[in-house]
């Protein structure tokens, strides 16, 4: 099973952490984590993918290792941007593009933006219209930021999502917390990303109108965002486009079943020679 090597680099005077499995020669596959996480969020799938691609995953700003927007100033326009900046780093014209939540809004935008960089897409489950009631759930539980102990953070993560193993959050907020000088442990993410990037959400229907790339909707059965119906109208706004539900899964689909999530993306990615 693939590993991913841990690489950084400088995107318009911010630096960049990212992962990277695979190899150079295998078609580019880039990875975009959702609010409040990191590229780790991938961990569970990227082996997969990276077994006929090469998997990068990015940390984008505000997030993980990388570094703050100055000011905690964060606007859409700047995450496109990053992405094609991180793109052109590399040295990849084009990639498909495989994102959640914030980072398959961001996606959106991008492919719209820049549709000769975007072999295909998959958008996991997020779409321009958030249920009201799951999104403030998520922002109810992230506003708790700094705990007692690592453990103590654990417990949390899986009272709000008990689908996931006591190992698995353990794994995953390894990468995602950080200690501070008194001993307490804090969440990594900027919290001003959750402010201007989440405005005019609905706004974001054009874009998805405005897509080329072959694209597919990843939904999480049991998902508290992104409602069936809201699904079932993006298959009609993007015409050609394809939605697939992962059962057992919530909204962080490819963790909460990883192999539901990987199942239901291996045919797309065959399908479009992607």
């Amino acid at each position: 099973m693939a590993t991913a090597r841990d690489g950084t680099t400088v995107l318009g005077g911010l630096r960049f952490h990212f992962l990277d499995w695979g190899t150079a020669s295998r078609p580019p596959l880039l990875l975009l984590h959702g609010g409040a996480q990191t590229a780790h969020s991938w961990d569970d799938v990227a082996p997969d993918f990276a077994t006929d691609h090469h998997v990068l995953a990015l940390d984008q700003r505000g997030h993980g290792d990388t570094d703050r927007a100055p000011g905690g100033v964060y606007r859409r326009a700047d995450f496109v941007n990053d992405i094609r900046g991180f793109l052109a780093d590399r040295g990849w014209p084009a990639a498909t593009l495989i994102a959640l939540s914030m980072g398959g809004l961001n996606a959106i935008a991008f492919a719209a933006a820049h549709p000769d960089a975007v072999r295909g897409l998959v958008v996991v489950d997020v779409a321009p219209t958030v249920e009201r009631g799951g999104r403030d759930a998520i922002a109810r539980q992230l506003t708790r930021r700094d705990f007692d102990s690592f453990e103590d953070a654990v417990a949390a993560a899986q009272a709000f999502n008990p689908r996931r193993t006591v190992e698995n959050i353990r794994e995953r907020l390894r990468h995602a917390l950080c200690q501070t000088p008194d001993g307490r442990w804090t969440y990594k993410f900027d919290p001003a990303v959750f402010g201007a990037v989440d405005l005019e959400l609905e706004a974001l229907w054009e874009d998805v109108r405005r897509v080329r790339a072959p694209t597919l909707l990843v939904r999480g059965a049991e998902s508290p965002i992104l409602a069936a119906e809201t699904a079932e109208r993006f298959r009609r706004e993007r015409p050609g486009s394809a939605v697939a539900e992962v059962a057992g899964a919530g909204h962080s689909v490819m963790g909460d079943n990883p192999a539901g999530f990987v199942a239901a993306v291996r045919p797309f990615l065959a399908r479009h020679r992607l």
